[in-house]
């Protein structure tokens, strides 16, 4: 099948030509003709696999018939990063090129009143972040009774990273007849549950396993001791022996992302670092040094590891084994893309073997391991125990009972098992504890006599003295009333 068994436009078969593409892939094969026939559709593809054209190229079909208004956007595309927003962007504007559509990106990080401006003249195609689109239209600065196509991108990773409950909001004030496109690299239930309330009799389309890697990327794990210069050493040595034309390399923590760039550089490597934490201007310079080659050695966090559309990125290096068993398939889903070849290796710790465990229990395949010269191997067998809530071991429990708080005085605690004997216990006591009372000889019944109140202190002013005599109201009679009175003269 090619794109024109598709029932596209010539405008946009066009635009695919130029861009090189001659025949669909799987997911677009199945999803364009449902969007053209404005059904609702429920894709599930791993990246790599075409999934954003699948719903642009349909959509400018269908907009390139209509008028788009001021503030009052025909269609929404919701994704949760700004580099994924941005690429879907690019999209529209390789294959849109012959059609007069406007477009607008609502993302962190870029100027208000430039995005406002884009939108005061009317656009057709609104791409936009959820939190950035909840600002504009909290302030008033856009209208979405207009929309007409509803996609949104990624679910899953929307889900992980908190956005649900504001893209439920930004549903909930958008008309209820549309067409409603939801797509995700994963389908859980969860997932599936939030796309029974979106969708209406939706198409579902899965072109490939949910938890399953690329065939194209070959898979392999390097196990070392928990130490952090181990992991450079072994990184270092793996992009020194690997043929890497270029490489990703993902980190758990945005921290450590800025440590092992400047750790690479201090190397002689040509790397940069791209996170969370930077300037939307950083983050888009940095990201196009690495296409086009100006930077050799990406370190990223998570949030680019669904935002990157770099076909021809040879490595994938995961320097921290993935909290989150589904981003491993995101990560290494970085590089074998379009049917290249692509590598992707993995360093983990006898600590990470929880994680790791997680991981290939989702991806349903072991994975290779493999020694690196030079630096000793560990063994996952050397796992500590266990750890509790939060990443910390736990601690070994004491004897305690059901009542009472833990932290209970020495003398409330249960006895030990070896319990000392009775005058050694009261000579080391009698030895250690300070006297601070003589001690006092025990009362019997017999002998001990009722013990007689003590009186109370009077206080000076309730005392009565008895010589003064009372006069009328005592001591606390008004004043006017001790006043002497003058006897009159008349």
């Amino acid at each position: 099948m090619t794109f024109e068994d598709l029932g596209l436009s010539p405008e946009i078969l066009q635009a695919v030509a130029d861009a090189g593409y001659q025949t669909p892939t799987p997911i677009q094969e199945q999803a364009i003709p449902y969007v053209l026939m404005g059904r609702d559709v429920l894709g599930c593809a791993q990246t790599g696999t075409g999934k954003t054209a699948s719903f642009t190229l349909p959509m400018i079909d269908i907009l390139s018939t209509g008028r788009a208004r001021a503030r009052m956007p025909r269609s929404l595309i919701i994704t949760p990063t700004r580099e994924l927003a941005a690429q879907i962007a690019d999209n529209f504007e390789v294959y849109g090129k012959h059609n007069k559509l406007n477009m607008a990106l609502l993302i962190g990080g870029v100027s208000f009143d430039d995005q406002i401006s884009k939108l005061d003249r009317g656009v057709d195609v609104l791409i936009a972040t959820p939190g950035r689109l909840l600002d504009h239209f909290e302030r008033g600065r856009i209208l979405l009774t207009d929309i007409k196509i509803l996609v949104i991108d990624e679910a899953d990773r929307m889900m992980d990273m908190g956005f649900m409950p504001d893209v439920e909001r930004i549903v909930a004030v958008l008309p209820k007849i549309r067409n409603t496109l939801f797509f995700s690299a994963t389908m859980p239930p969860e997932i599936r549950r939030i796309a029974d309330k979106f969708l209406i009799n939706p198409k579902e389309i899965t072109v490939s396993p949910e938890i399953s890697t690329a065939a194209t990327v070959k898979q392999s794990l390097v196990v070392v001791a928990a130490d952090p210069w181990a992991k450079r050493d072994v990184l270092r040595r793996l992009i020194t022996t690997e043929p890497v034309e270029n490489a990703l390399v993902f980190c758990n923590r945005k921290r450590d992302v800025d440590i092992l760039k400047k750790s690479l550089l201090k190397h002689g490597f040509n790397a940069a670092a791209l996170h969370g934490d930077m300037s939307q201007p950083a983050r888009l310079e940095t990201l196009q040094a690495f296409r086009d080659g100006k930077t050799q050695i990406l370190v990223a966090s998570d949030v680019a590891a669904r935002g990157l559309d770099m076909p021809k990125v040879s490595h994938v290096f995961n320097f921290d084994v993935p909290n989150h068993a589904e981003d491993y398939v995101h990560r290494i889903g970085r590089t074998g893309r379009a049917g290249r070849a692509g590598r992707a290796h993995m360093i983990a710790t006898p600590e990470d073997s929880v994680y790791l465990d997680a991981v290939i229990k989702f991806i349903g395949n072991e994975i290779e391991q493999i020694d690196v010269e030079g630096v000793e191997s560990a063994s996952m067998a050397d796992a500590p125990p266990r750890r509790g809530r939060g990443g910390s071991r736990r601690p070994a429990k004491g004897p305690t009972t059901s009542k009472g708080p833990r932290n209970r005085p020495a003398a409330a605690r249960k006895p030990s098992a070896e319990p000392v004997a009775a005058p050694a216990a009261a000579a080391v006591t009698a030895a250690v504890a300070p006297v601070v009372n003589p001690p006092v000889a025990p009362r019997t019944t017999e002998t001990a006599a009722p013990r007689k109140p003590t009186p109370r202190p009077k206080t000076p002013s309730r005392e009565r003295k008895s010589e003064e005599p009372v006069l009328g109201m005592g001591p606390n009679a008004p004043a006017f009333i001790l006043r002497p009175v003058r006897p009159r003269t008349d």
